[in-house]
């Protein structure tokens, strides 16, 4: 058995963001001066945090904000930084670069929900929850090539592998501290990604993987869009099968938080 924390965090604002306009993977911008400011906040909340493993979205504006976050770090400002294509964003096709009112005309034109509908050349739900999971073989496989195998202490209460579950007390979905569900847990994983692309991750580890989730918060909240630079939180653990490493436990200790932007708010 293997446990690890995976911290999912989305890019700081762009100015395509400010403008509600679609990026996509075809438009590469860079963050805007109130997204380099939310990265500093990132930064600064997740300083603490020593992680192992930081995997970066390959568009600029992921790049950016996993560059400000490292540099924050208290322990892993060296620590490598992989771009990972799987983790881009969703493909918009045709509506990238156009505002996002035009997909929502799109949608309607279709009969279906702005969500679900796939623009002309874009990429549908199912292809981006197929690059996450090619994302988690990948992640899986490299955890264990680095970190070897480890037996979770059941003392620490890091996981209760029969129940999928942590046995620690700190559950919180929308607010707490930057080390919420790291008890008991060595290995910690940074993975810097895009709102579209998070959302069907989180849903994929909820509604699919069946993760066990916060006492009292709704699916719904916890598959709500996520703001700049929001941060979310599950904590993994792998058996070993013939095949390799399979995810036996999961459990989501947060997502969306945004707490550290509370002191942009108080500098307005």
């Amino acid at each position: 058995m293997f446990t690890f924390s995976l911290t999912l965090v989305r890019h700081g604002e762009t100015q395509y963001n400010r403008e509600k306009l679609l990026q996509g993977q075809g438009v590469d911008t860079v963050l805007s001066e109130t997204g380099l400011q939310q990265g500093e906040a990132a930064g600064q909340y997740l300083r603490d945090i020593t992680f192992n493993n930081v995997f970066v979205s390959n568009l600029q504006r992921a790049i950016q904000t996993a560059e400000i976050i490292r540099r924050n770090n208290t322990h892993c400002s060296g620590t490598e930084m992989v771009l990972e294509p799987l983790l881009r964003e969703r493909g918009f096709g045709v509506a990238e670069g156009r505002p996002k009112e035009d997909l929502k005309n799109m949608a309607n034109a279709a009969g279906q929900s702005c969500r679900d509908f796939t623009p002309p050349g874009g990429e549908t739900l199912d292809q981006v929850r197929l690059r996450f999971k090619k994302f988690l073989k990948v992640l899986f496989k490299q955890m264990l090539d680095e970190h070897g195998w480890s037996r979770p202490d059941p003392s620490t209460g890091a996981v209760d592998s029969a129940k999928g579950t942590a046995a620690v007390a700190s559950d919180v979905a929308l607010g707490g501290s930057a080390e919420d569900g790291l008890q008991g847990v060595a290995v910690h994983v940074l993975a810097v990604s895009h709102g579209a692309y998070i959302n069907v991750a989180v849903r994929h580890l909820i509604e699919d993987l069946k993760c066990s989730v916060p006492a009292g918060v709704k699916t719904s909240q916890l598959c709500a869009p996520c703001p700049n630079t929001g941060i979310g939180r599950f904590i993994l653990t792998l058996s070993q099968s013939e095949s390799g490493p399979v995810l036996s436990a999961a459990r989501c200790v947060f997502t969306n938080r945004k707490d550290h932007l509370e002191i942009l708010k108080a500098a307005e």
